[in-house]
């Protein structure tokens, strides 16, 4: 969760990770730190080449040439100094091969972007703008507005996508069997995109016409009985049925083997189905913000199995103060969790609450684990 996103006035990034199998902790963990420094990469990237060249000008004082440029990027060698210059040159050396590669990556066209939302979101894109650009397939520039938009959805589209391919390279954790779902928003100003892999869930709350306060939902569970992913399953030779002892929770499974039986369509990593119809390409979705809009919760898919839509939008209205709406939201589902399934294990879950009328804007956090309990912050 991170406000003033890039330096960004008024710019606020969040999310949240559910990781599932023997290292699904460890890989959440990782794509939740590696998609928020590929997104601000592919943000940055935005900034136009005459600024770049004209701040390189301003400050190198026709010190630097193209000599000196390729041997430095021929040496790739870092020189740290003082008392932890060792450790910051590698994360310097790190982290500048991770930026100069989101930097390149950036050139790729808005219209592959669009065109590959395009055949994964089944038309369930809601903002006629969304549905404007990805129908026209064009990278033109429409209105500041648009523009903003299309940034910040093709920025989303390729942090994920970069995903799996970085971690599929991280030698020192299996991804074969393990992975993670992600939900994660951008809110700059107005505008709000939701960027969706698997069944966590995106929730705003509204006022509507009455002036009451409502759900509206901003993503889809991506289970895999969905019609439009479970075609697609299909058409790659996977499976899809629930268990006899959970008749109401479809799972993909591969063409010849009743293995992994994982209960969503689209998730980072789980190699062993990528090949089956399991994908990692967001579901992504706009909303231009109002006055009525009060806040929004990102939460893992167990809040949604014990708690409604409007049971979570009228808990997090009424919590004493807004760093406490996580919190209470995370209690109230393992209330509900132990008196529906009394015999059942309570799982981890993570919840956070953006509140959107506030000066500046709050985040409430919260998450439960079997082992270390409830836990919430606020940022």
């Amino acid at each position: 969760m991170f406000q003033n996103f890039l330096s960004m006035e008024d710019t606020v990034f969040c999310g949240v990770f559910d990781g599932h199998g023997p290292y699904g902790h460890v890989i959440a963990k990782r794509v939740r730190d590696l998609l928020l420094l590929k997104l601000g990469s592919h943000l940055e990237s935005y900034l136009s080449c005459e600024e770049v060249l004209k701040d390189i000008s301003l400050n190198t004082a026709d010190r630097m040439t193209s000599d000196i440029l390729v041997q430095i990027s021929a040496n790739g060698e870092f020189d740290g100094h003082g008392p932890y210059g060792h450790v910051i040159a590698k994360r310097v050396r790190d982290l500048l091969l991770l930026k100069l590669g989101s930097h390149l990556e950036s050139y790729l066209s808005c219209e592959e972007v669009l065109k590959e939302i395009s055949l994964n979101t089944a038309d369930r894109m809601t903002s006629d703008i969304l549905v404007q650009i990805s129908a026209n397939g064009e990278s033109r520039v429409y209105n500041k507005d648009q523009d903003m938009v299309q940034m910040l959805l093709t920025s989303i589209v390729k942090a994920y996508r970069f995903m799996d391919k970085e971690l599929k390279m991280q030698v020192d954790v299996d991804c074969f069997c393990s992975g993670t779902t992600a939900v994660t928003m951008v809110k700059q100003g107005q505008h709000l995109v939701v960027g969706n892999i698997g069944d966590s869930r995106a929730v705003l709350g509204t006022r509507n016409k009455e002036n009451k306060l409502v759900p509206f939902q901003l993503t889809e569970d991506l289970k895999p009985d969905v019609p439009a992913e479970a075609a697609r399953i299909k058409r790659c030779r996977g499976r899809i049925f629930a268990l006899r002892d959970e008749p109401g929770v479809a799972r993909l499974w591969l063409p010849n083997h009743n293995s992994p039986g994982l209960a969503m369509a689209r998730a980072f990593e789980d190699f062993c189905l990528k090949d089956f119809g399991l994908i990692s390409v967001p579901d992504v979705s706009y909303r231009r913000l109002t006055e009525k809009d009060e806040f929004v919760v990102l939460a893992t898919d167990w809040i949604w199995d014990v708690l409604t839509n409007e049971e979570v939008v009228e808990i997090v209205a009424k919590a004493p103060t807004p760093c406490t709406a996580g919190r209470a939201l995370v209690e109230a589902a393992v209330r509900n969790w132990r008196w529906k399934f009394p015999t059942s294990k309570v799982d981890d879950c993570g919840v956070v609450c953006l509140f959107l009328d506030s000066k500046p804007d709050k985040l409430s956090t919260a998450s439960f684990s079997v082992d270390k309990h409830i836990s919430n912050g606020l940022t």
